[in-house]
């Protein structure tokens, strides 16, 4: 196999995992607090001694976006939406987790949890404590939380260290390995659930570019292995 295709084949590789990835985006279109994912390539140069340069693409990185999700009215009590750049902090037995999916109930024991039954962590990383008993529940835009006129805490809200460092887990969960720090410039809103940043249209029309290159592609090395089939025959009566 020439350089060329070597090269070729590592594009075509990059191409799958992009196809993969905008295949799930479009898949979660309507996930709330989905964040859409981006694939970034980058190039690997091999200029070993006594050999020719050798270029080929790599696609290691996923990319998150942090654009603003649509953010649909429930007046649900526990639904919270973040406007602005900001997490949730969630405690799951893997360890504590980031989202932007805010739709919350009351735990029997009193927590304040998502709906995979994770509880959701104040601004100094402890659980959010709600009584049962309480008729009225609100909150402020800066996440304070109280019940009948009684202030109880404060959800807490926060920003990963490197955002660009986050792994996702499960969709709308990201692990944030470099840590993460309170939110600045974010405020909640009760009664409002933020959907998914995902762009169907545009992620249509960048998966029929990503198919057409790959068709390229595949064009390319299937005209390669002819061209080399028939060097062969040439040389090897």
């Amino acid at each position: 196999m020439g350089l060329s295709s070597y090269v070729t084949v590592s594009r075509q590789s990059g191409l799958l995992n992009e196809m993969q990835i905008i295949a799930n985006n479009i898949a979660n279109s309507a996930t709330t607090g989905y964040r859409q994912e981006g694939l970034i390539f980058s190039e690997f140069v091999d200029s070993s001694q006594g050999r020719s340069s050798l270029s080929m693409s790599r696609s290691q990185i996923h990319n998150t976006s942090m654009a603003q999700g649509a953010l649909t009215q429930t007046n649900g009590s526990f639904d919270f939406a973040i406007e602005g750049e900001g997490f949730f902090l969630v405690e799951t037995p893997a360890g504590e987790r980031l989202t932007r999916a805010g739709s919350f109930s009351p735990s029997p024991e009193g927590d304040l949890v998502t709906m995979d039954g994770y509880r959701v962590m104040d601004a100094g990383g402890s659980p959010v404590f709600v009584p049962g008993s309480v008729e009225k529940v609100n909150v402020a835009a800066d996440g304070t939380i109280s019940a009948d006129g009684q202030p109880l805490g404060q959800i807490g809200l926060f920003m990963p260290v490197d955002s660009t460092g986050m792994v996702r887990e499960d969709g709308v969960m990201f692990r944030a390995d470099a840590g993460f720090e309170p939110a600045e410039n974010a405020r909640i809103l009760q009664g409002f659930l933020e959907g998914s940043n995902v762009s169907p249209i545009s992620q249509l029309a960048r998966m029929i570019e990503v198919q057409r290159s790959y068709e390229m592609g595949q064009s390319f090395l299937e005209a390669e292995d002819e061209r080399i089939r028939n060097a062969v025959k040439t040389l090897i009566p």
